[in-house]
C-alpha cells in the first residue's frame, strides 16, 4: 500500500516526495501535535517477504536512534502502516554535498567544515559502536544555515542486521565510495571501511575526481579490490606530497594499513594541509570558466537518490567528468589542490547504476582473463540484432525480470559482459529472493555457456531459496558443479562471496576457498582450507577431488593419480566431477 499525499500516517500527514532509491522512499510530512517538518523514509515493499525483517529493522532503529551529535541527523520515530515499516526523522531543508560540489569548488571553510563535522560524526558513531557504511557525499547534508549532517546513519546496519537475502543484498555502500573488503561482501567489517569511504570522498575533493570511475558498478569495484590507488598527484600535479600520504594511507587496500581511527585521520589530514603552507581557513581555490556546472538547484524539484533514497533534499544532476588540466594563471594559490568537482561520472544513462551487493551475489565474469574485465560497451549503432530486440523486450516491460535475464544473456554472447552483469543484477533483484523458476533457468543459461561465475551466482540465490533438506538433489549437483568451476576464476570473490556459500554449504565454502587460493598463487591457504574442509566431511567427492588438485599442482602427481583414477571410475561421484578428473588425468605429461 503506497502513501499517497495528503494522506495521514499516524499523526504525520504526507506533504510531498523527496526521494526514491532501493531501499526506501522520502516523505516531506507534517507533525501537527509538535507543529513541525519531519521526513518520513518509508521501506519498500519487497522487505515485508523477509517475516524476520521488521522485528531486526525495529532494534536496529532503537540502536540508531541513540546516536546523538550535532552533526548526525536524528531518527526521532519508528512506526509501521498497513505492515509498511518506516522511520520518522529531522527534516532538513537544503541540499547534499553533492549538489554544493556540482556548482564548483569548496573554499577552505567549507573544507574544514566537512572535515570536522562528518569526520566528529563518524569518530562518535564509531565510539558507539555503530559503522555507517555508506559514506558519500549524498549522504553529507548541508542546512540553510551552514550545518552539515551526516544522513542515512545506520540503514545499512540495519539492512544487514539478518540474514534477509533481499536486505543483505539491497545496500551496502555506493560503487565510488565502497571500501574493498564491503565491495567483496566481508561480514566482519570494522571502522577501517568508514575511514576508506571518508578517504575516497576527501580524495575527491582535493585531486578533483573520486579515484576510481568507470561505465559499470563492476568495474569500479574491481578496481576499489584490485587496481593500485591512482597516485592523486599525477591526476593533479597541484596536490602536495605531505597531503598524498596521507590519502594513499587512508585508502589503503588492506584496511589494516589505514589509520586506526577516524580521529588520526583528520589529524594527519590536518597537520598535512599546514605543512603544506595551506591554512585551513581563508584559502579559496577558483576554478578556469566552464570547468564544472552551475546552473542552479530548485529546492522544490522532484528527487531521486540512486543508492537509497536517503535524504530529505535535491540531488543534482550527475555532472560529467572534467579534464584537469589547468590553464591560465587565474589560480588564487598554487598549492594543493582541493579543487572540488563532484564529477561523479555517470555510470550509464541507459543502464542505471545497481547496488553492487545486489550484483556481487548474482553474477561475474568467467573464463576471461582479468586484463579483458573493462568496459566493453558498445554503441548501440553497433549492437547485435539479439542485443537490439533484447533491449527493446525491457524498454516494453521494464519490470519483468526474464526482459532483463534474456538481454544480460544477449549481451553476454555479444561479449559485452559488464552490461551483461549489470542487466542480470537488475532482473535478479526484479526476481526477488525466492522466485525458484527465474533462479533455476537463469542458472541453467550460463551454465550452457560455461560461463561459471554468474551460473553460480544464480545457483547461489537459488540455494539460498530453499530451507535446509529441501534442496532438490539435482538443484544441489548444479550448485557444487558451478561453485566448484567458479573458484577458479581470479574474479570470483567479487560477485560469489564465500560467505554465503558458508551458509548454505560450509564445507563447499572452505572448498571454494582453496581452490581459488590454488590457482590464485596462494597454495599454504589452499592447503589450510582443504583442511578445514577435511574436518567437516573428509568424504566429500569435492574435498577429495581438491586435494588430488592440490596435489597435481605441487608436483606429486603419482599420488594425484590413484585420487584421480578412483574418482574417474567411481559411479556415486557425479558426473562432471568424474569428467573432470579423466581431463586432468589426460593432461599427464
Amino acid at each position: 500500500m503506497s502513501f499517497n499525499i495528503g494522506e495521514n500516517i499516524g499523526p504525520y500527514r504526507i506533504i510531498e516526495q523527496l526521494g526514491q532509491g532501493g531501499m526506501a522512499t522520502v516523505f516531506k510530512a507534517y507533525h501537527a501535535a509538535l507543529d513541525r517538518y519531519v521526513a518520513l523514509k518509508v521501506l519498500h515493499q519487497a522487505f515485508n517477504q523477509d517475516q524476520a525483517f521488521t522485528a531486526r529493522f525495529q532494534r536496529e532503529a532503537r540502536v540508531v536512534a541513540k546516536l546523538e551529535h550535532p552533526n548526525i541527523v536524528p531518527i526521532y520515530d519508528y512506526s509501521e502502516h498497513e505492515a509498511r515499516p518506516y522511520l520518522v526523522m529531522k527534516y532538513i531543508e537544503g541540499d547534499t554535498l553533492k549538489a554544493r560540489l556540482n556548482q564548483g569548488p569548496l573554499n577552505s571553510k567549507e573544507i574544514e567544515d566537512v572535515l570536522t563535522s562528518i569526520g566528529s560524526a563518524l569518530a562518535y558513531a564509531h565510539r558507539q559502536g555503530i559503522l555507517h557504511r555508506d559514506i558519500k557525499p549524498s549522504n553529507v547534508m548541508i542546512a540553510a544555515d551552514g550545518v552539515m549532517y551526516l544522513a542515512d546513519f545506520g540503514l545499512a546496519r540495519i539492512a544487514q542486521a539478518g540474514e534477509s537475502t533481499m536486505s543483505s543484498d539491497s545496500i551496502m555502500g555506493t560503487p565510488q565510495y565502497i571500501s574493498p573488503e564491503q565491495a567483496m561482501g566481508k561480514k566482519d567489517l570494522d571502522a577501517g571501511t568508514d575511514i576508506y569511504s571518508f578517504g575516497v570522498m576527501l580524495y575527491e575533493m582535493v585531486v578533483g575526481q573520486v579515484p576510481f570511475s568507470a561505465d559499470t558498478p563492476f568495474s569500479i569495484i574491481h578496481d576499489h579490490i584490485y587496481t593500485p590507488l591512482p597516485l592523486p598527484a599525477k591526476v593533479n600535479p597541484k596536490v602536495p606530497e605531505h597531503v598524498q600520504r596521507v590519502l594513499l594511507k587512508a585508502l589503503a587496500k588492506d584496511r589494516l594499513d589505514r589509520y586506526e581511527s577516524v580521529e588520526d585521520m583528520m589529524k594527519a589530514f590536518k597537520d598535512a594541509w599546514m605543512e603544506a603552507g595551506v591554512p585551513m581557513r581563508g584559502t579559496s581555490i577558483t576554478m578556469p570558466p566552464g570547468s564544472y556546472r552551475t546552473e542552479p538547484l530548485s529546492a522544490k524539484t522532484q528527487r531521486t537518490e540512486p543508492a537509497n533514497g536517503t535524504v530529505p533534499v535535491v540531488p543534482a544532476p550527475a555532472a560529467k567528468r572534467v579534464s584537469w588540466k589547468w590553464v591560465g594563471a587565474g589560480l588564487i594559490v598554487v598549492l594543493i589542490g582541493c579543487i572540488f568537482l563532484a564529477a561523479l561520472r555517470s555510470i550509464s544513462n541507459a543502464n542505471p547504476p545497481v547496488e553492487p551487493t545486489a550484483a556481487a551475489s548474482v553474477i561475474a565474469v568467467t573464463n576471461i582473463p582479468p586484463s579483458t574485465l573493462r568496459p566493453t560497451l558498445s554503441p548501440s549503432n553497433n549492437a547485435s540484432p539479439e542485443v537490439v530486440a533484447a533491449q527493446e523486450a525491457v524498454d516494453k516491460n521494464p519490470g519483468d525480470p526474464f526482459a532483463h535475464m534474456q538481454l544480460a544473456i544477449a549481451l553476454w554472447d555479444a561479449k559485452e559482459f559488464r552490461r551483461a552483469m549489470d542487466e542480470l543484477a537488475q532482473a535478479a533483484n526484479l526476481a526477488g529472493p525466492n522466485n525458484k523458476d527465474f533462479y533455476l533457468k537463469t542458472a541453467d543459461e550460463f551454465k550452457k555457456r560455461e560461463a561459471w561465475v554468474p551460473a553460480a551466482g544464480m545457483y547461489l540465490r537459488l540455494a539460498q531459496s530453499y530451507r535446509v533438506q529441501e534442496m532438490p538433489k539435482e538443484v544441489e549437483i548444479a550448485f557444487h558443479e558451478a561453485i566448484y568451476k567458479a573458484s577458479e576464476q581470479k574474479d570470483m570473490p567479487l560477485f560469489v562471496f564465500f560467505e554465503r556459500i558458508d551458509n548454505v554449504d560450509l564445507t563447499l565454502g572452505y572448498v571454494a576457498r582453496g581452490r581459488y587460493a590454488l590457482f590464485n598463487g596462494e597454495l599454504a591457504d589452499a592447503k589450510l582450507q582443504l583442511a578445514n574442509a577435511e574436518k567437516l566431511k573428509p568424504d566429500m567427492y569435492e574435498v577429495i577431488f581438491l586435494k588430488a588438485e592440490i596435489e597435481w599442482k605441487t608436483g606429486d602427481q603419482g599420488k594425484a593419480k590413484i585420487v584421480l583414477v578412483s574418482l574417474s571410475s567411481d559411479l556415486g561421484a557425479p558426473e562432471w566431477l568424474r569428467f573432470m578428473a579423466e581431463n586432468l588425468l589426460k593432461s599427464t605429461p
